[in-house]
């Protein structure tokens, strides 16, 4: 099937199991947020000061996040040029796994705070293994439709973190919402039984184990030399571009989309049973369909990489990204279609991350291909980090103005579409050792 053999499936089939899993774990809180702030801040749920202290935290937490994630990211995008694939991915999925269930025994904000940083330094180093993992076990004239591949795990991370708030805080525990965001974060140990099956069908790749017992350890500063700087610029501006204006609009779904349906619930008369269903569904629906929309964005970029190149194909994402984002949080729309324009968005801002799975494992040598894909994707997420923050500060003087927010980061997209003739085109390059 595809021109692959078992074990190239096997291979992809775990890298796609990690980063699905990471994407899953990195989102939890975000889902949760409207009940865990308040309830570890000592607010009602629901109140006007737990609304505002949520979007602030959102904001802040998301942002440490990306900031921890970055780290762990270039850490161990080191480490797995030195000590090998697959035990790197392994250790990082541990990691993030038992950083995350750990949250749901969190006694106050300061203590999720920490838990939240150790899960997002094995959250940022799985990507690098991963990606170098597959991007060196696969045919070379394959590589593009199995490194889209690997990134739809992402989606799936989503429907599973989707599906997982709703049972818990929608379903099993819907009158306890001060407890239920615990048992949330519990099912953030779910990668570590993956890990463990995982760990049995893997090796090194032997493109890898030849490299590394002839070369020298990859040092970082080697990124920034006459070499690879034009390189590892293209690879950088790209992540930004992306990771920015993915984390401003994801990680505000919930908080948004909860108003939405608190207000929707406010002038239908319902009491606080049937408001609380209201938000959870609202919140399923539009991240499902943020999450559909990503998946199909996402094997768009196949197509559109193989036949139009690298370069083309972040322009017409960009230009797209922009374009959906200034029509979803527009004043004119109202608060139901703003639930299924997240497909627009996804197919878009999600979407265009299917490329970076195989375009940066391409810029680079094999024996500098995890340090530099962990860094250019990774670095970004530092500069990312402020966009997160400075949504949640401004729109936590009113929830109401997260929309008004969130349309001007449309102009980010729009920026990246300027950016893209410094692109280095790949399209036809093998990949080089």
């Amino acid at each position: 099937m595809l021109g692959l053999s078992r074990y190239q499936w096997t291979v992809l089939f775990a890298a796609w199991l990690g980063w699905g899993f990471d994407v899953f774990d990195g989102l939890l809180f975000n889902y949760v947020a409207p009940n865990c702030v308040p309830t570890l801040l000592n607010l009602p749920i629901g109140s006007p000061e737990a609304k505002q202290a949520t979007l602030f935290w959102t904001g802040l937490l998301t942002s440490v996040l990306l900031l921890g994630w970055a780290v762990g990211g270039i850490l161990f995008g080191l480490v797995c040029d030195r000590i090998g694939r697959r035990r790197t991915l392994l250790l990082t999925m541990t990691m993030y796994a038992v950083g995350t269930a750990a949250c749901a025994f969190a006694p106050n904000i300061w203590v999720l705070l920490v838990f939240r940083i150790i899960a997002s330094l094995g959250i940022g180093g799985e990507w690098a293994a991963g990606a170098s993992m597959v991007a060196e076990v696969v045919p070379e004239n394959k590589r593009v439709t199995a490194g889209a591949l690997l990134y739809t795990s992402a989606p799936m991370g989503l429907f599973l973190a989707t599906f997982v708030n709703l049972q818990v805080a929608g379903h099993w525990l819907a009158d306890q919402p001060e407890v239920s965001w615990r048992y949330v974060f519990l099912f953030g140990l779910i990668p570590v039984a993956a890990a463990s099956v995982v760990r049995v069908f893997l090796k090194e790749p032997e493109r890898w184990k030849q490299v590394a017992a002839a070369a020298a350890p990859p040092r970082l500063v080697e990124l920034f030399g006459p070499e690879y700087r034009r390189i590892t610029i293209s690879g950088v501006m790209m992540a930004v571009v992306a990771l920015l204006t993915w984390w401003s609009c994801n990680a505000f779904i919930p908080v948004v989309v909860s108003h939405l349906a608190q207000t929707e619930a406010a002038s239908r008369g319902l009491d606080r049973s049937a408001t609380l269903a209201l938000v959870e569904n609202w919140k399923y629906t539009a991240t499902a369909c943020f999450n559909l929309g990503g998946l199909v964005g996402t094997l768009l970029t196949i197509p559109i990489a193989t036949h139009m190149g690298r370069r083309p194909m972040f322009g017409i994402y960009f230009a797209a990204s922009a374009l959906s984002i200034f029509v979803t949080f527009s004043d004119a729309l109202p608060a139901v279609a703003r639930l299924y324009m997240y497909a627009a968005i996804g197919i878009s801002v999600f979407g265009v991350f299917g490329s970076f799975t195989y375009y940066l494992p391409e810029l680079f040598p094999t024996r500098l291909r995890a340090t530099g894909s962990g860094f250019c994707y990774n670095v970004g997420r530092v500069i990312a980090a402020g966009g997160p923050f400075l949504v949640g500060v401004i729109a936590s003087q009113g929830a109401s103005s997260a929309v008004q927010i969130l349309f001007w980061v449309g102009v980010i997209p729009a920026v990246g579409v300027l950016l893209t003739p410094w692109v280095i085109e790949t399209r036809g390059r093998l990949l080089a050792d």
